[in-house]
């Protein structure tokens, strides 16, 4: 398992280097890799949902940012991402049930720390 992490962690910050450089194509493929590596790492979903959403690729933002949600339900950027993808395709009751729900795990985040 911490072969696997390794691994993914390897092509996540290929995938940044990517992104970064502006290559979209490239960091996808690499965040798609990291994902293989390790299906449970959710830093590299999150930067897959992001460069799909960079590329124009909403759908497929959509789909992403749905699965880190499933295995993270209190992953605030995941639903704040959902929300704005939303806002994207005119989903508008989506999006904003989505941007509620980010503003309530937030809030209950906040509370915790208090």
């Amino acid at each position: 398992m911490a072969d696997a992490r390794a691994q993914a962690e390897d092509f996540y910050y290929t995938a940044l280097d990517h992104y970064a450089a502006g290559q979209l194509d490239d960091a996808i493929a690499a965040y798609q890799r990291a994902t293989e590596a390790d299906p449970s790492f959710t830093d590299a979903l999150h930067g897959l949902t992001r460069a799909y959403q960079d590329a124009g690729r909403v759908d497929e933002a959509i789909a992403v940012a749905q699965r880190l949600t499933e295995l993270d339900p209190n992953d605030v950027l995941a639903h704040t991402s959902l929300s704005i993808l939303y806002q994207k395709k005119g989903m508008i009751a989506e999006a904003e049930a989505e941007g509620t729900r980010a503003k309530v795990l937030g809030w209950k985040q906040q509370l915790k720390k208090s």
